[in-house]
This record gives C-alpha cells, sequence and structure tokens, in this order.
C-alpha cells in the first residue's frame, strides 16, 4: 500500500468551504482522477483519507494537509496534477510527496496566520500588539458547547508582528481599499484548548481596545513543527522529501555494487 501526502489551499470565495463541503469535493476528484484508492473494512467502506488539522470555516489557507493511501503505486507528480484539474479553483493541490516517514499529525505543532485590518491604522495595531505582548496573560471567552470558555490567549502565540498593506500575502489582496490597512502576523502553537486568529483579536479588543470596522480576512500561510530556537515553523512534508531523495540516491549505488 502507498501512502501519499498532500498540500493544498484554501483560496479567494472557497475559503468560505467548511471542511465537510471539502471532504465531499475532494472524494468526487479522487473518483474524476481514477486514484487507486484503499478503503475502510465494515458495513460503510469509505476511502482512506486522513485529514490534519484543518482551518476553521471562513480562513483562507496555503497550507492543509492530508494523507491517501493507495492499493498500487502512483507517481506523486502526476497524481497531483490530477487531482488538481479535479478540484475547483480555489482548493488547489500545490504539493505530493511518498510517505516515507511516520506521524504527520505529530509534525503539525504551529501555525503562521495573517490577519488583514481593514480600516485599522499601523500605529494602532501596533500599540495593540505591544499590549497584547507586554501581557502576561489575556483571558478571552469563547462559546463552546457546554457554555462560554474562558482561556488565556496569549500563551499559544509565540509571536505577533504589525506589518503595512504593501507586506501583505498575494491571496489576500481581493480587498483593494483607499482606507487605512494593517497587517498582523502571528505564529501560534497548537494547545488545548485551541487559539485561533479570532481568539487574539478578542485578546487585543480586551487589552487595547482594538475593534476592526470590518471583519478580519485570515489566512494561514504556513503549518508545521515549531523550532524554539529560531521561532519558525518548519516544513512538514521536508523529511518525506528527504527520505524519497536518500532513497533514490540509494538505488543507483545499490545497482552499482551488484553488477560489479
Amino acid at each position: 500500500m502507498q501512502r501519499i501526502r498532500l498540500r493544498y489551499t484554501k483560496r479567494g470565495r472557497l475559503r468560505f468551504t467548511s471542511h465537510r463541503d471539502f471532504q465531499r469535493a475532494f472524494e468526487r476528484a479522487l473518483r474524476r482522477a481514477e486514484v487507486p484508492m484503499a478503503y475502510s473494512a465494515g458495513f460503510t467502506p469509505h476511502p482512506k483519507v486522513s485529514y490534519a488539522n484543518a482551518a476553521p470555516t471562513g480562513t483562507g489557507s496555503e497550507a492543509e494537509y492530508l494523507e491517501i493511501a493507495l492499493t498500487a503505486p502512483r507517481d506523486p507528480e502526476q497524481l497531483r496534477a490530477l487531482l488538481d484539474e479535479s478540484l475547483p479553483t480555489g482548493l488547489d493541490i500545490t504539493e505530493a510527496v511518498e510517505a516515507r516517514t511516520s506521524g504527520l499529525a505529530d509534525r503539525l505543532t504551529a501555525s503562521v496566520w495573517e490577519l488583514r485590518l481593514d480600516g485599522v491604522p499601523v500605529e494602532e495595531a501596533r500599540r495593540a500588539a505591544d499590549a497584547f505582548n507586554a501581557a502576561e496573560t489575556v483571558e478571552v471567552q469563547r462559546l463552546a458547547k457546554n457554555g462560554v470558555r474562558t482561556f488565556d490567549a496569549r500563551s499559544a502565540v509565540a509571536s505577533l508582528e504589525v506589518r503595512g498593506p504593501e507586506e501583505t500575502h498575494s491571496s489576500l489582496a481581493d480587498r483593494p481599499t483607499d482606507q487605512p490597512c494593517a497587517i498582523l502576523r502571528l505564529v501560534v502553537r497548537h494547545v488545548t484548548p485551541a487559539v485561533r486568529p479570532d481568539d487574539v483579536l478578542s485578546g487585543l479588543r480586551a487589552v487595547a481596545d482594538l475593534a476592526p470596522p470590518v471583519p478580519a480576512a485570515v489566512t494561514r500561510l504556513a503549518q508545521g513543527l515549531f523550532d524554539e530556537e529560531t521561532g519558525t515553523v518548519t516544513d512538514p512534508l521536508a523529511p518525506d522529501r528527504e527520505a524519497v531523495e536518500a532513497h533514490s540516491t540509494a538505488e543507483p549505488t545499490a545497482t552499482a555494487t551488484a553488477s560489479a
């Protein structure tokens, strides 16, 4: 059984696609592309697809991940192209690599988020970010299934920076405006309970009364293993690419040794 790991996006209006909607669209794409999927056992078999830490509905993403299991080997790049053609524009398969390591979900320990705050001057956002960063704890509330839950949004935020509108990620440039605009760049650890970008916005409102006049446009730029020393988020597919390259390098060497 071959396992393939895929990176995909949610761009433009497709950021409003729910995870369930994406699952249905992806399973249709698997059928259109005639992918030889492995299926689960039982009365209602379903294709073996493992989704990892999907972004909330309404947020864009450049870094969503999933893994599929195949009954016959396929070239990852050809498979990526076929699936990408079978999905609507905005749900784009940007990378495919054969799984040669275990624990993809364990390598998703943090996310890099970008929040575009239309109508908010950069200096106002910077003052709010400074207050948030200086705080030891920032308590926020969220409505959960069991009622209102209070938790600390500060401890999960590894970094919070403010940038100008010219530094926004290109996928967010679908809301042109002459009004002030501030860009927040966050690195957020994946903790329990999960701290989401809207929780950070609630925290900014609590510590500095920052209240954007329109909803923030939110995009996940990356997710992966958080490096405590550098404060960066590493590529979760890198170990698989390295393992594939090492295997490819070792094969000619083994063939030459056998021939000798």
